[in-house]
């Protein structure tokens, strides 16, 4: 797939579907202050291929949507949950214990989970992209989760072409955020109780802008698998 022309489509989408339509934009900032659900939701008509970029209405929809969605995320987030606890009860038995024994014991666990958590997530990264977008696109929830299909439109978009399209995506999404959160915290040092209310307005203005930027990268890379 041409990544170029991935990331370029997917600044025209934001520009032309939000930046350009300034009720959209402050819609979207609107849905991201209601704990972000009706963002979520609209993430969801993104994932759909909707081109140009969805207009926000049916606000129900979008809370129905976006809550289905929050969902889907924590239920793929559960191993990494239950790897964390393990990771944390392992550590604590290391620093609580007196037995030498136990400690190295405790601390070979803490290390074998850290990798399992690893390896666990990065398996996630791969999968829950595509099982998501199948969600949207086919309005059951079941098909987040139906492996054997997401697994099948990776090997269409061939993986060694997935992999790095969701490298290019996380770099061209991760750069500015970094750079942003490190704008943010000098401004809440600098200035505490004023600089906490500027980040908060800046975060509402940004937060829509690079959730469908990168939805609509997602779209992309799963639309190139030729798959409805």
């Amino acid at each position: 797939m041409d990544y170029g022309t991935m990331i370029g489509d997917s600044f025209t989408y934001v520009k032309e579907g939000i930046i350009d339509k300034v009720n959209t934009w402050l819609l979207l900032m609107i849905a991201t202050l209601i704990l972000a659900i009706p963002l979520m939701g609209y993430i969801i008509s993104v994932y759909r291929g909707t081109r140009p970029a969805p207009e926000v209405g049916g606000w129900s929809k979008l809370i129905v949507d976006g809550i289905l969605l929050l969902i889907v995320g924590i239920i793929y987030a559960i191993p990494i949950i239950i790897l964390e606890f393990l990771i944390i009860g392992a550590a604590f038995v290391t620093r609580m214990g007196s037995h030498p024994t136990t400690m190295m014991t405790a601390l070979a666990g803490a290390g074998i989970l850290a990798v399992i958590l690893i390896l666990v997530a990065i398996i996630i990264a791969l999968v829950a992209p595509i099982g998501i977008i199948r969600f949207a696109r086919t309005g059951n929830f079941a098909e987040a989760f139906n492996f054997g299909e997401i697994m099948a439109t990776i090997k269409k978009i061939g993986w060694l072409s997935y992999i790095l399209a969701l490298i290019i995506i996380t770099i061209v999404v991760g750069i500015p955020v970094l750079i942003l959160w490190a704008i943010l915290t000098a401004l809440i040092i600098a200035l505490p109780i004023v600089g906490l209310v500027l980040a908060g307005i800046i975060l509402l203005i940004v937060i829509p802008i690079i959730a469908v930027f990168e939805a609509r990268c997602y779209t992309q890379v799963y639309e190139s698998a030729g798959t409805v």
